[in-house]
């Protein structure tokens, strides 16, 4: 979301870092997750659910992400607690 992002910006901090509360995420083989969005598509609260990424052999060990300019980004580890949290 912009705003998420326009903060985190004025904040100096980055967003995957940040905790976000009220998400699902579900890993399941492949040849099941288009089956698995359908269904959570049929809740009101999963009308959003998508597909987000894919496990891979290579290389091993490495969260890698897709940049909105067409890079690869590695997700490193959290060290620290950037944000006190509030729960």
């Amino acid at each position: 979301m912009p705003q998420v992002l326009g903060a985190c910006d004025m904040l100096g901090i980055d967003p995957l870092y940040v905790a976000n509360e009220g998400k699902f995420v579900a890993i399941v083989p492949a040849d099941e997750a288009e089956v698995a969005v359908s269904a959570l598509h049929e809740h009101p609260q999963g009308a959003d659910a998508a597909i987000v990424g894919e496990i891979v052999p290579e290389p091993h060990g490495i969260v890698a992400l897709r940049t909105s300019f067409g890079g690869s980004r590695i997700v490193d580890m959290l060290v620290g607690d950037p944000l006190p949290r509030i729960c």
